[in-house]
């Protein structure tokens, strides 16, 4: 009897622990890559691995998703902006959302200028 309550305290504190964990910034939903909020994520051409070339007025139209203290696992990493904020780079390229996606699984920004493009797993 003892061994089934000290199971059940492991599990409870197991599941407690999970609730509380936070969110992942990006997972995978629909053959593509979504931030928390299930929007669409893009990487942009003119990045390099682990730096981002989108500041400015470009990350007010493409905002970056922020990794904040998230602990990321390959092939998730975070990389450090210009402004030192931490943002999430897959498979080394920075990605973010765009403002005229509306709604989770709009795609309105792939292939924009030839240099913005969804991130597909």
């Amino acid at each position: 009897m003892k061994s089934v309550s000290l199971g059940t305290a492991v599990l409870f504190t197991l599941f407690t622990l999970s609730a509380h964990a936070s969110e992942p910034p990006v997972k995978k939903a629909g053959g593509m890559l979504v931030d928390g909020k299930g929007m669409t994520v893009y990487t942009y051409d003119k990045d390099s691995a682990g730096k981002s070339a989108c500041s400015g007025q470009c990350a007010a139209n493409w905002p970056p998703v922020m990794a904040g203290d998230a602990k990321l696992d390959a092939p998730y990493t975070a990389i450090t902006r210009d402004d030192g904020s931490k943002q999430v780079a897959y498979k080394g390229k920075p990605l973010y959302t765009f403002v005229k996606d509306k709604k989770a699984g709009d795609k309105t920004g792939d292939k924009m200028k030839d240099v913005w493009h969804v991130v597909t797993d």
